[in-house]
């Protein structure tokens, strides 16, 4: 069961010394009643609100007639997009990276991935067989919340007016995307 809300008080059991803590729903908690007394696992998350799925169809065709006008395939353009407006993998606190051996075609592979999204670095390093690029990996678009989204599709529109595409005016764009 998911729920949305806000938090409304925290204060201790007096005769346990746990902790109680309280929270305003929007939605009618009663199926809750059925679990009175069970262990649960309640997780705790703030609402940063998701993309909607009309701001990733916008930017997909946003996405194709650049690319038409480019003569650039999609996953190409998308991964250039997610290079300039995207958003590093962060793990543990720390972006992830990625060491590839450099090869005739390296790049082009790098380039033209669909599923492993990669900027790459000046860092080079030699190994025994080769030299060495290292990558950022950067998130995929469909991890993006809406303000991340929101600035994955500025940056797209902005590419698109320098190419004569014409888009919609920034305050449909902010209804689709859901705000900043």
């Amino acid at each position: 069961m998911m729920y949305t809300g806000t938090l409304a008080g925290m204060s201790r059991d007096y005769k346990t010394g746990k902790p109680v803590i309280q929270f305003n729903l929007v939605e009618d908690p009663e199926p809750l009643n059925e679990l009175a007394g069970k262990p649960l696992r309640i997780e705790v998350k703030e609402n940063k609100g998701k993309r909607s799925l009309s701001a990733n169809d916008y930017y997909w065709v946003l996405l194709s007639r650049l690319g038409d006008k480019l003569r650039l395939s999609k996953a190409y353009l998308h991964n250039l997009m997610l290079r300039r407006y995207g958003q590093p993998e962060v793990i543990g606190g720390k972006m992830v990276y990625v060491v590839i051996r450099e090869a005739d075609d390296t790049q082009r592979i790098v380039d033209e991935d669909e599923y492993n999204h990669l900027k790459p670095t000046s860092e080079l390093k030699t190994g025994k067989d080769g030299m060495y690029r290292t990558y950022i990996l950067l998130r995929g678009s469909h991890s993006y919340n809406s303000k991340e989204m929101y600035t994955l599709i500025e940056g797209l529109i902005s590419e698109c007016k320098e190419n004569g595409i014409e888009t919609l005016p920034p305050e449909e764009v902010q209804r689709l995307v859901g705000g900043k």
